[in-house]
């Protein structure tokens, strides 16, 4: 095909859409399921709804092929589970029982059985479900949800094309099943997964598909010689198949690098690449290999997971450069748009010139719109657009909000002293021990307590105007009082005051900084029914005043214990929001750590003893290859030094982490210099403990017994065995025992028994220690 003929025949797609709806209706309808309010069918015809909404919306605005398989009642990577037939053992009879109800218990466990692990999907905040496979693993084809979705857009009159996620990539993110050998590989079951995936592709052919995408996400990570081996045995052989769609092998959140060659020599139609993320480096790549003769090409050139508008003269371009490299190129996303909010048009309290600045789903539609019509008509037929575009990317570079000389200043003036205590750990332990005297396997909590619907509703009410601030104040006083009365029941060591006032750890604190924007319906799923609104990183960062010492105070003034002051770390303020593109990462982290080292010095100066830093980010940031790590890992360590530097040695910080393979990134843990580090360990069972203890990890750790995204209550015998397997790496004088996370989305009946029981198992094992 010639360049013209490529461009003539350009179509826009996407890979995927927000699931939950303009007013979250899915998570509605889900919990209201699991309440017993909303019976299964109902639940599925509001799925099925929302998919239907999607669809025709998508295809009203332009897109002329969409997706299907993409929507999900929890998690993709568990309906790909389902779809290949590996249930674990546990969940068996469950599933057969019932399937929607051991769905669900996969996914979030019941109290007599665990559920998957759960992680964080590459670089992004979205949890999905962790396969367990094992070497005795029978795969078996269930394709009946993928050809009944599919079936629902067919019977609208619409293009559509399934998205699956791929056999490498699905084997790649699994782990060994209890009781598998711990050097399994998943990834030797490829040759026995294949069949089942031929089975389903030949099942989504007979139903109507053309095309089916194929997404292989983890072929941008650094690749060993036999998993690119494997990559191509795997598209040979589906790409040999006989009865069969077009395949179409997709990869977002970098570039291909060396899996790229394998995939273009592969016997598969199309490649969805990203060329936001290292994008010349994927044109250089791609050029390399003589492009891809014979092969569709789905470029993505706006954005996905960032609410920028679109540079659309900067997209032509690399479009244009794409012409002469494919057979065909159509206009998409990066990757799915699961990972920004709907629709900017619900968002009310944003001026109208900064609005134009931000594309939420529906604005990125029509971005890929426009450039496909660019791209087939000529920028004749998007002169409006381009005009428009011109002048939002103007306004927003000139903007006051964007720059602030003093910030600047002050973050050039840091220097390497300001990043580091004064004292090295070995020193500063004996202060700490000393003035907190607490018991060996000391017990705290991560730091949110349960969000009542009393709280939500006051903050709504004040929002209205219902209540005034100080009828607010007094309803979250009384939640404190409360708080901070059943830790001291329980028999807790170190308290928290539950965070009542905050509605999420980092828009609570993104409200009180300069530089950042709030949305009030910018909802993205972060997994299963909990959805976060993301604020927005506009301009540079200042504090204007102090942001958790009131309430920090007074809850100290309720008791004797040490009670936490509870901050979001600068690195997960960043990556918990959607941060501007227009300066390196590391400088906006530097001055979102200053604004946070002022409410740590004045967190001490007010008689907080014992500071917690979170910063559950960190590994999620983690650039996927291996290349790009040192250069993140030296400002994202520097930003946490730099927040916690200038305390005094008896001064105790903590940190937090969850939900992330920490082996990654042990080192970085150690050179955050923080007194103590509480991490989730409940699912993985205590896998982080030996991780730190290979590494020589020196201080002290809370590997957590109480997994809080499960609405299960671990039993104090369960909770003091995973403690005294901790114990097997970690020695007693250095292990706290703490919840895997914070228990805002738990409800109370279940918080109260689980904490009881986790003190209850402290103190057990505490007896069972040697005496001193």
């Amino acid at each position: 095909m010639t360049t013209e003929s490529a461009a003539a025949a350009a179509r826009a797609t996407v890979y995927g859409y927000p699931r939950q709806g303009p007013n979250r209706e899915l998570k509605k309808a889900i919990e209201g399921y699991w309440k017993g309010r909303v019976t299964a069918g109902a639940l599925r015809a509001t799925a099925a709804e929302l998919r239907r909404a999607n669809w025709l919306q998508l295809a009203g605005a332009g897109i002329d092929e969409v997706p299907t398989g993409d929507f999900s009642y929890y998690d993709h990577v568990l309906d790909t589970t389902v779809m290949v037939g590996a249930i674990p053992d546990r969940h068996r009879d469950a599933v057969a029982a019932d399937p929607l109800d051991g769905y669900f218990a996969m996914a979030r466990g019941t109290q007599d059985v665990a559920p998957l692990e759960m992680t964080k999907w590459f670089d992004t905040n979205y949890h999905y479900l962790v396969p367990e496979l094992g070497p005795d693993t029978v795969f078996t084809a269930d394709s009946a949800r993928q050809v009944a979705e599919l079936r629902e857009a067919l019977a609208l009159g619409l293009t559509a094309r399934p998205v699956l996620v791929g056999p490498v990539t699905y084997l790649l993110l699994a782990k060994p099943a209890p009781g598998a050998p711990a050097d399994f590989e998943p990834l030797t079951l490829l040759d026995r997964l294949l069949p089942v995936y031929a089975e389903v592709l030949a099942d989504l052919r007979a139903a109507g598909a053309e095309w089916v995408q194929l997404d292989e996400p983890a072929l941008v990570q650094d690749r060993t010689p036999a998993e690119l081996s494997a990559t191509g045995r795997a598209y040979r052989d589906l790409g040999a198949l006989a009865d069969r769609p077009k395949l179409l092998v997709a990869s977002y959140f970098d570039r291909l690098g060396e899996a790229l060659p394998v995939l273009a020599k592969a016997p598969v139609e199309g490649l969805a690449l990203d060329f936001t993320e290292a994008a010349a480096a994927h044109l250089e790549e791609l050029a390399a290999v003589g492009g891809l003769p014979r092969k569709r090409l789905i470029a993505g050139v706006v954005n996905g997971r960032n609410i920028w508008v679109n540079d659309l003269e900067k997209s032509l371009a690399t479009l244009g450069t794409l012409l002469g490299l494919a057979d065909r190129v159509d206009v998409a996303a990066s990757c799915s748009l699961l990972h920004v909010p709907l629709d900017t048009a619900a968002e009310r309290d944003i001026e109208p010139p900064i609005l134009r600045w931000l594309a939420f789903a529906r604005q990125k539609t029509a971005e890929i719109v426009t450039l496909a019509r660019g791209l087939t008509r000529g920028t004749g037929a998007i002169t409006a657009e381009l005009a428009a575009n011109r002048a939002a990317l103007a306004s927003r570079a000139t903007s006051p909000i964007t720059r602030d000389p003093a910030v600047r200043a002050r973050a050039g003036a840091v220097t390497d002293a300001d990043a580091h205590r004064s004292q090295p750990y070995a020193e500063r332990v004996a202060a700490q021990r000393a003035h907190l005297r607490l018991p060996l396997l000391p017990t705290t909590t991560i730091g949110s307590f349960p969000q009542t619907g009393e709280l939500r509703t006051a903050r709504a009410e004040l929002r209205e105007g219902r209540i005034d601030r100080a009828g607010y104040e007094e309803r979250v006083r009384a939640e404190i009082r409360e708080v901070i009365s059943f830790q001291e029941r329980t028999g807790l060591d170190v308290l928290v005051h539950g965070e009542a006032e905050r509605n999420d750890m980092v828009q609570y604190f993104a409200e009180q900084l300069t530089g950042y924007l709030a949305t009030r319906h910018g909802w993205v799923q972060s997994y299963g029914t909990r959805y976060v609104r993301p604020p927005i990183l506009a301009g540079d960062i200042t504090r204007p005043e102090p942001m958790t010492v009131r309430w920090t105070a007074y809850a100290q003034s309720l008791t004797e214990r040490p009670v936490k002051g509870m901050l979001t770390g600068p690195v997960t303020m960043l990556a918990w929001s959607f941060v501007r593109d227009d300066q390196p990462l590391g400088d906006t982290a530097r001055q979102v750590a200053l604004a946070l080292r002022e409410e740590v010095n004045d967190l001490e100066a007010a008689g907080t003893s014992v500071i917690q830093v979170d910063e559950p980010a960190l590994r999620e940031t983690l650039p996927l290859r291996a290349g790009d790590r040192p250069a993140y890992l030296a400002w994202a360590t520097e930003a946490f030094r730099l927040t916690t530097g200038g305390v005094r040695p008896g001064t105790q910080i903590h940190t937090h982490m969850c939900y992330a393979e920490f082996g990654d990134i042990v080192r970085a843990i150690d050179d955050l210099d923080a007194d103590v580090i509480s991490l989730e360990a409940a699912r993985s069972h205590m896998q982080v403990a030996r991780e730190l203890a290979t590494h020589g990890y020196p201080r002290e750790a809370g590997p957590g017994v109480y997994d809080i995204h499960s609405p299960r209550v671990p039993s104090a015998r369960e909770a003091a065995e995973l403690l005294r397997t901790g114990l097997r790496a970690i020695p007693a004088e250095r292990l706290w025992v703490n919840p895997d996370c914070g228990l805002k989305t738990r409800g109370w009946p279940e918080t109260r028994s689980a904490l009881r029981n986790l003190v209850a198992a402290a103190r057990t094992v505490r007896g069972e220690l040697p005496a001193s």
